[in-house]
């Protein structure tokens, strides 16, 4: 298991959606953006998603142009 950033907002949905996949973080670190996941339920690219949507959370958004350029 290991985590990433994710909105807080959002982070009930998420887990309710696939549960099998998510969960969410010890009670201590709720107060973050951050949700747990079994990493032998997703695969290489989902992991990839996930890696580069919690790195745009924390970039400026000129950074994450650049670099996603016409991947979205």
């Amino acid at each position: 298991m290991d985590g990433f950033g994710f909105p807080k907002e959002e982070r009930a949905a998420l887990v309710a959606a696939d549960a099998e996949k998510f969960f969410l973080p010890i009670p201590s670190d709720l107060r973050y953006n951050w949700v747990r996941v079994w990493l032998q339920a997703i695969d290489q690219t989902e992991m990839r998603e996930l890696v580069v949507d919690a790195w745009r959370m924390v970039v400026p958004k000129r950074v994450a142009a650049a670099y996603l350029g016409d991947r979205r």
